[in-house]
């Protein structure tokens, strides 16, 4: 059976997201990570909404969370 994937948090910029998707990955923690990026809108709801964001099994929530407060302070 395949976990259920529910939004853990949005990430602010592309630098946040890469340094992000290279920790998960090396932890092996399941994720998806989805851009708000819409050349239609070049970029415009990606500026005001963030850079996009990252869904992961619930049972990984805390842990996403501080690796993204600790990369983000």
């Amino acid at each position: 059976m395949m976990d259920r994937y529910e939004k853990i948090l949005t990430i602010e910029n592309e630098v946040e997201a890469q340094l992000l998707q290279k920790l998960l990955d090396e932890r092996k923690i399941p994720y998806v990570m989805k851009s708000y990026y819409d050349s239609a809108l070049n970029g415009l709801y990606q500026a005001q909404k963030g850079w996009g964001h990252i869904e992961a099994p619930d049972e990984y929530h805390e842990e996403i969370v501080k690796i993204y407060t600790d990369i983000s302070s």
